[in-house]
Parts: C-alpha cells; structure tokens; sequence
C-alpha cells in the first residue's frame, strides 16, 4: 500500500508540473491583448523611465542607510565597552527594519508596475 501511495504522489506532482508549464505556454502564446501598437509602446517605455527614477531613488536610500550605519557600529572615543555593544545591536535592529523598508517599497514598485501592464 505504500508504494501505491507513493506512486500516486509522485505522478500527481507530475500532472500538476505539466499543468503549469502548459498554462504559462498558453498564457505567452496569446500574444497582446491591445492592437494599440505605438500607444502601448510609448506608455509602458514611459512607465519603464518612472520605475528606472524610483529604482535608482531606493538604490541611493540604501546605500545612504549603509553609510550611516556603518558611521554608527564604530565605537566612540567616550564609550565603554559594554555601551558600545549595547549600541550595536540597537543599531542592527534599527539597520534591518530600514532596509526591510526599502525592501517593501521595492516590492512596492514591482507589483505596482507589473499590475499596470495588464
């Protein structure tokens, strides 16, 4: 019985494999949906430009943000040891929740983006 049940997985994970690559083959085989040619063009090359602005907004919040936190692990001339450490992982925490931030907005934007092709 456990064979049958290990084959019966196996080949329903197969189905649903094939299942997918069809979908996405049939999804892509459909071709545009508008007939607008050069308007179409010229709106997503627009959006393209605005995505490119947003990206390089995020990739300059980021590297500023890893600038200032590396600005912030180095220890004091004034700051004991036990201080310091104590700033560190407050820094980390604060490090981690910027950047996932940025990361959300990032995400953001490609949903955004991607649900305007439609």
């Amino acid at each position: 019985m456990k064979i049958i049940g290990k084959k019966v997985i196996i080949y329903s994970m197969l189905g649903l494999l094939q299942v997918g690559m069809f979908s996405s083959v049939a999804a892509a085989a459909s071709g545009p949906l508008h007939n607008d040619g050069f308007q179409r063009i010229a709106y997503l090359d627009r959006n393209d430009r605005h995505d490119n602005d947003r990206q390089r907004q995020q990739d300059e919040r980021k590297r500023q943000e890893n600038e200032r936190h590396e600005r912030e692990m180095k220890r004091r001339p004034h700051e004991g040891e036990r201080e310091w450490h104590e700033r560190q992982e407050r820094e980390k925490d604060r490090h981690d929740q910027n950047l996932r931030q940025i990361a959300a907005l990032l995400i953001g934007i490609a949903i955004g983006s991607g649900s305007s092709d439609n």
